[in-house]
């Protein structure tokens, strides 16, 4: 039985994040800035009240009888008690003999062309600890995107004003990026394995390390250059932010309405149509708030029983990218024309030429986690470098059509001169024939 220490890093990050939220906004209360009090707090309290909602509803402990446990959550301490209960569950694992052993069966990834299918015995104990696992991971996603990432925003922000970082703040943001990329790597094995769930998984530590990389550049720079715009032109970043949030939200909606597809009642068996449209609405809302600062490593498919798109699609991760590149220096160039004097110790070329080359560095590192380091590489239709080679197809088939008027007026010019040329020899021709007549 694994040792379940993800539970723990989950844990720890989230108490450690709200205990040092806390202390900030003590210390902007003590100052006097009640603005920043007040959004450092609501950055903490909202993503903690949705962290609980998703624990009791992964648990189901609304339809069980638990006041205990449902009083704890009220009083945000769900993830704590969680927490003992899963090493409560590990720990007495091996001393007490389970009289229930469920039996599934996964399959190996294909060795030599052949997959191979094995059972394994699964007791209660392991069952336990695979819903608190699944549980958890959820709930760093939830922190990570909506409760750390707008957490760390608002701190360089204050940071960028204030033209200060004070050692409490400077941890405080730390534990933020932490927080976030963890939700990002945790988000990308969640969707590796509900992708490949008939397959036996396990990734291994160079995997680890190129998606935290990947995670950490893309995320840093993508936060730094979103505070950088919104500390000149503050009115626009909103709308930035605003119109990136919608645009991921409404998406996998437009894609179901243009299925046609009926609405999806199979979440949960206890949910009423409303229910399920809240969930799903919640969903959506958790997904765009993903890719406003990275890539969500799945696209969301409301008419799928796992809601999840299990295709490997190489154009649309392409297109993000490349859509998110051209963002991200159009930002940071509107920046570097915009700024004010607080900039003035900063070699500005330098900073936005470091910011661009951090985000091709998270690129590189994605590039060589799906060639190389991904666990079930082996069962892609094509390889990352493959799918690369076919957008740069793509890309230069768009280009031609530009190309070719030009071609074809060429050759149209080539053979209406050579057509009046013929006829201009026949001429000659014809008046040489009656001369010698």
């Amino acid at each position: 039985m694994k040792f379940p220490g993800s539970v723990l890093i989950s844990v720890t990050l989230f108490v450690a994040e709200t205990v040092t939220a806390l202390y900030m906004s003590s210390t902007y209360s003590s100052a006097g800035d009640r603005i920043w009090q007040d959004l450092t707090l609501f950055s903490c309290l909202l993503p903690c009240a949705l962290v609980q909602m998703s624990l009791i509803f992964i648990h189901r402990d609304l339809s069980r009888d638990r006041p205990l446990v449902l009083l704890l959550h009220l009083l945000q301490l769900g993830p704590i008690v969680r927490c003992i209960e899963v090493f409560c569950i590990y720990f007495k694992s091996d001393k007490v003999e389970e009289p229930y052993v469920s039996i599934t069966k996964k399959r190996q990834l294909p060795k030599g062309g052949h997959s191979d299918e094995v059972e394994k015995e699964i007791g209660q104990a392991e069952g336990k600890l695979f819903t608190h696992r699944s549980a958890f991971s959820r709930a760093s996603v939830i922190q990570a995107f909506l409760g750390s990432a707008p957490q760390l925003t608002l701190q360089l922000y204050i940071s960028i004003l204030q033209q200060e970082i004070t050692v409490s703040r400077g941890i405080f943001m730390a534990i933020s990026l932490l927080s976030i990329v963890y939700g990002a790597l945790r988000c990308n094995i969640l969707a590796i394995k509900i992708k490949y769930d008939e397959y036996d998984i396990s990734m291994k530590p160079l995997a680890y390390l190129c998606i935290f990389l990947w995670r950490s550049f893309e995320i840093a720079t993508r936060v730094v250059i979103l505070v950088l715009f919104s500390s000149v032109l503050q009115i626009w970043t909103l709308l930035v932010v605003l119109l990136n949030f919608l645009i991921f939200f409404f998406f996998p909606w437009i894609i179901f309405w243009q299925s046609k597809s009926p609405f999806p009642e199979n979440i949960e068996k206890a949910l009423s149509r409303v229910g399920t449209t809240i969930v799903l609405c919640l969903l959506t809302f958790l997904y765009a708030g993903i890719n406003v600062f990275c890539w969500s490593a799945f696209q969301l498919k409301l008419n799928d029983p796992d809601l999840i798109n299990k295709s490997q699609n190489w154009y649309s991760m392409a297109v993000y990218y490349l859509l998110r590149f051209i963002e991200n220096a159009f930002l940071i160039i509107l920046w570097y024309t915009f700024k004010t004097d607080i900039y003035m110790y900063v070699c500005a070329p330098l900073f936005v030429l470091q910011l661009l080359i951090g985000y091709c560095t998270a690129v590189f590192f994605m590039l060589v986690f799906y060639q190389f380091c991904h666990p079930c590489k082996k069962l892609f239709s094509s390889s990352i470098s493959e799918g690369l080679l076919s957008c740069s197809k793509f890309l230069c088939y768009l280009c031609i059509p530009s190309e070719a008027p030009t071609k074809m007026n060429k050759c149209s010019a080539k053979l209406s001169e050579s057509t009046e040329n013929a006829e201009h020899l026949s001429a000659k021709a014809v008046d040489s024939q009656n001369g010698n007549v």
